[in-house]
C-alpha cells in the first residue's frame, strides 16, 4: 500500500468482498431453495400460538422473514448509527454486526427438515446483523475518501463484492455438483455450502478490522454528558440525535427529495431482485441451471457495472449518470415483458447485472456527499431505513397484479412506474446546494 488512505480503500472494499457471500448464498439462493424444499414440510407447516392453528408454506414464512428483519432494522439503525457517531465506536458495532451475523450463518449447517422455527430464528438474527453490519459500513465511505472520487471508491466496492460473492457462490455451486463423487448427498453438501458462507463472511471481514481506520473527530455531542459516558447515556443520546437527525432530513429540502425519490426507484431495484428468480419459473418455466446460472453471471457483470458508471459518474455528474442509469432500467423492464426463451433471460440477466451494480453504487456515493462526514453512520442509519422501506412495496404491487391478470408479465412491467416516479424527483435534487446546506467535508 502507497499510503494510509489508500490501505483505508482496501480494506474497506474487501469487507463488500466478504459479505457478499451471505447475499448472494443465503438470502438469494442457496437457503431460499433449502428452506422450500427441505426445512418446511410440502404439504405445508402449522403455526400454533395460543390455541389458534394456522396452516402456512414456505414462500409465506420467508415473506415474514424478510419483512421482519426490515421492520426491525426499520426501528434500531437510525439510533445504533447515532450512538456509533457519538461514541466514535462505528468500527466496533460493524466487527459486533459481522461476527455475530457470521456465527448465526454458520448454525444454519445444524438446520434439518423439520427445523422450521431454528431456521427462521437463525436466518433472522443473521440476516439482521448482515442488514445493520451494512449501516456502519455505508458510513466510513464518506471518511475515507475525498467527494472528488467518492463515485469510483463507492462502485470499487460493489465490484469487490460481486466478485467476491461471485466466486464463493462459484464455490458452492461447484460443491453441490461433485457432492456424488466426494461421498456426500447433495443437501448436505448444501448445509457445508451455508457454513462455507459464514466462515467466508468473518475470514475476509477481518482483513478490514486489522487494516481499517476509523478517524477520531472529537466532536461535542448534544445529550451526552462528557462525565457520564455510560451505555445508558449513549442510549438516550443516540435517541435525542436521532429525533435530531429527522428534523434535519425534514428542513434540508433537496435531501428529502433524494431519500424519497430513492425509495421508489430503489424498491423497483429490490423487487427485480427478489423476483426475477420466480419470474423465470413461473412465466417461462426455466430450468434450476439456467435460473443459478444467470445470477452468477449477474454477479461478475456487476464488477464491470459499478466499475464502469463509477467513472462516468465521476467525468460527467453523480446526478445525470444515475438518471440515465434508471432509464436504462426502464428499458430492461420493458424487455423482459416480451421475453420467452432462456438465451432472453441470459441477456436480460446480463443488462441487470450492467446497470443494477452503477445504480447502487452511484446511489450511495450521491448521498454520501449530500450528508455532513461527522455523521454519517446517523444519517447512513436512515439511509438503511428508507432502503428496507422501499423493499415492501414494490413485492407487494407484483403480487397482486399477478394474482389479478395471472401472469408475471404484467406485473414486472408495473415496476416501470416506480423508476418513472424516482427519476421525476432526481430532477429537483440540487445535491451540491445540499451539501453546501449540511456542511459536507471534504478530504
Amino acid at each position: 500500500m502507497k499510503n494510509e488512505n489508500e490501505r483505508n480503500i482496501f480494506a474497506w472494499c474487501m469487507y463488500d468482498w466478504a459479505n457478499s457471500a451471505f447475499a448472494t448464498t443465503v438470502i438469494a439462493a442457496l437457503l431460499p431453495i433449502y428452506f422450500a424444499t427441505v426445512i418446511v414440510p410440502s404439504d405445508g407447516w402449522v403455526f400454533r400460538f395460543s390455541g389458534f392453528e394456522i396452516v402456512t408454506n414456505a414462500a409465506t414464512l420467508w415473506g415474514f422473514l424478510s419483512g421482519a428483519t426490515a421492520l426491525f432494522v426499520f426501528i434500531t439503525a437510525p439510533t445504533l448509527g447515532a450512538i456509533a457517531d457519538l461514541s466514535e465506536t462505528k468500527k466496533r458495532f460493524l466487527m459486533v454486526f459481522c461476527f455475530g451475523g457470521s456465527l448465526f450463518t454458520t448454525l444454519l449447517y445444524f438446520c434439518h427438515s423439520g427445523d422450521v422455527w431454528l431456521t427462521m430464528i437463525l436466518f433472522f438474527v443473521a440476516n439482521a446483523c448482515f442488514t445493520s453490519a451494512n449501516t456502519f459500513y455505508d458510513a466510513f465511505l464518506p471518511q475515507i475518501t475525498s467527494r472528488k472520487e467518492i463515485d469510483l471508491v463507492s462502485g470499487k466496492g460493489y465490484a469487490y463484492g460481486y466478485l467476491g460473492g461471485g466466486i464463493q457462490f462459484l464455490i458452492c455451486i461447484a460443491l453441490i455438483l461433485i457432492h456424488d463423487k466426494i461421498g456426500i448427498s447433495k443437501m448436505h453438501a448444501l448445509r457445508i455450502s451455508l457454513l462455507f458462507t459464514g466462515i467466508w463472511w468473518a475470514g475476509f471481514a477481518t482483513i478490514t478490522f486489522i487494516w481499517l481506520r476509523e478517524h477520531k473527530i472529537g466532536k461535542a455531542s448534544p445529550g451526552l454528558c462528557e462525565d457520564k459516558k455510560t451505555l445508558w447515556n449513549y442510549l438516550q443520546a443516540g435517541i435525542i440525535q436521532t429525533w435530531h437527525t429527522t428534523l434535519s432530513v425534514r428542513k434540508h429540502r433537496n435531501l428529502a427529495f433524494f431519500m424519497v425519490a430513492f425509495m421508489f426507484y430503489n424498491d423497483g431495484i429490490q423487487t427485480v431482485i427478489r423476483m426475477a428468480v420466480i419470474f423465470g419459473k413461473d412465466e417461462l418455466r426455466l430450468k434450476n441451471e439456467t435460473l443459478m446460472g444467470t445470477l452468477l453471471l449477474v454477479q461478475f457483470i456487476g464488477i464491470g457495472g459499478a466499475l464502469l458508471f463509477g467513472r462516468v459518474a465521476k467525468a460527467f455528474g453523480t446526478k445525470k449518470i444515475l438518471i440515465l442509469v434508471l432509464f436504462l432500467w426502464v428499458a430492461i423492464l420493458c424487455y423482459a415483458y416480451s421475453i420467452t426463451s432462456s438465451l432472453d433471460f441470459w441477456i436480460l440477466g446480463m443488462a441487470v447485472g450492467l446497470v443494477l451494480g452503477g445504480s447502487q453504487a452511484i446511489s450511495r456515493s450521491m448521498y454520501g456527499v449530500m450528508i455532513p462526514v461527522n455523521e454519517s453512520a446517523k444519517f447512513f442509519g436512515f439511509y438503511s431505513v428508507f432502503e428496507k422501506f422501499s423493499a415492501i412495496w414494490g413485492p407487494f404491487v407484483f403480487a397482486i397484479i399477478r394474482q389479478i391478470t395471472g401472469t408475471s408479465r404484467l406485473a414486472i412491467l408495473s415496476l416501470v412506474v416506480f423508476f418513472i416516479i424516482g427519476i421525476v424527483l432526481l430532477c429537483f435534487v440540487d445535491e451540491k446546494k445540499t451539501t453546501q446546506q449540511t456542511g459536507t467535508e471534504t478530504l
